[in-house]
């Protein structure tokens, strides 16, 4: 399947902030739900200054998109296992009373031709009414989610977001922004990719694409190459022969000023290897900036384990060894591409974008991203 673009052109998933320290008005409720390839994720939150405290939170590995590769259907167990999840998010919803809500589906959805018959039996079973959203959108939450994690210093912006069944990039040029409002010039793309004429100095949204390759799908095309090495390097190939039609990719870069933020279990797993975490801490990860030697570190580091060995780190986990390898080829392709030795690492996604658009569309947020 072909990378969608515009034309012309989490291991270890936390709450992003800390809990409110009251009960909150519902009223003020607002809620986030993401579906992907591989988990379901939920946010519950009430704005707070410029950013927001989460109420609540779920997440879990429900593997959507398991066979999809193969059958271009999304299968009755995974189905079931799905809608098992949902209905724990529908009772938090109730139980929260949150009316303000934006619960959306992803790549597994938009590319299983019994997608619509899922999203029937989860509007039967749960009540709850989810949304199938295009790839720029996708592509849109995850560039907002990071704006507080973009440096004043930064004029040429690339953000990945690494999911489960597709990986976007957006390439941003924010040289014509004065320093201190780049990030709050990111979060404005909650409007769009092309937003109407405004006052403030705009953010440039030079390319951007979809690749249909995430860590569940990247895994699923290479499962018969038995060598855990070869089948390392000819994911972390693949991927990168998939970024040949990306603008921002044919052409010299300069080094300075040029800043990748990387979000997704991949990078948020990596990051915690790096610093020897026992036991996650999000205030550690969030923001850490890694440089390419010490990510080559631990992914090497992950090839010695085997696969046996990494199913027993407990950084790593049973759950996410299937994927950890998938994630660090595409990690690795990207930092092989791009004039930059450091990676801004943003343990934030999808659902922070959502309530982001959400507050920013409702004016309850203060000024700027901070």
């Amino acid at each position: 399947m072909a990378s969608r673009r515009r034309k012309g052109a989490g291991a270890f998933p936390k709450a992003v902030e800390s809990p409110a320290p009251k009960i909150p008005d519902p009223a003020q409720l607002y809620a986030a739900l993401d579906l992907g390839t591989n988990s379901c994720r939920m946010l519950i939150a009430q704005p707070k200054g410029s950013g927001f405290h989460v109420v609540d939170s779920f997440s879990k590995s429900v593997q959507l998109g398991s066979g999809l590769e193969r059958t271009g259907r999304l299968s009755r167990s995974s189905m079931a296992r799905t809608v098992q999840a949902l209905r724990i998010c529908q009772q938090k919803l109730k139980h929260n009373k949150v009316t303000r809500m934006r619960l959306i589906a992803t790549e597994a959805c938009r590319r299983a031709v019994n997608a619509g018959d899922f999203i029937r039996q989860v509007k039967r079973d749960t009540g709850l009414r989810l949304d199938i959203i295009e790839a720029e959108e996708e592509a849109r939450l995850a560039v907002i989610s990071c704006a507080p994690l973009v440096s004043t210093k930064t004029e040429q912006l690339l953000v990945v977001d690494i999911g489960g069944g597709s990986t976007e990039l957006v390439w941003i040029d924010i040289s014509s922004v004065p320093h201190r409002d780049r990030p709050r010039a990111i979060m404005r793309l909650h409007a769009g990719f092309h937003p109407p004429e405004s006052p403030f100095p705009a953010a440039k949204v030079v390319d951007w694409i979809s690749v249909p390759l995430g860590v569940a799908t990247l895994r699923d095309q290479f499962s018969d190459v038995m060598d855990d090495s070869a089948r390392f390097a000819l994911m972390s190939w693949f991927f990168e022969e998939n970024l040949v039609d990306f603008a921002p990719y044919k052409d010299e870069q300069p080094r300075e000023g040029f800043q990748i933020v990387g979000t997704s279990g991949t990078v948020t797993t990596v990051a915690a290897s790096h610093l020897g975490l026992r036991r996650y801490d999000r205030t550690k990860v969030d923001g850490l900036r890694m440089t390419s030697d010490q990510i080559d570190k631990v992914i090497h580091n992950y090839l010695s384990l085997g696969p046996a060995g990494r199913r027993r780190d407990p950084r790593i986990g049973d759950d996410r060894q299937a994927l950890i390898m998938s994630g660090s080829a595409i990690l690795q392709a990207l930092m092989r591409c791009w004039p930059t030795d450091r990676l801004s690492v943003a343990d934030r996604g999808l659902r922070e974008g959502l309530l982001y658009a959400q507050m920013s569309a409702d004016g309850v947020l203060e000024d700027g991203p901070y």
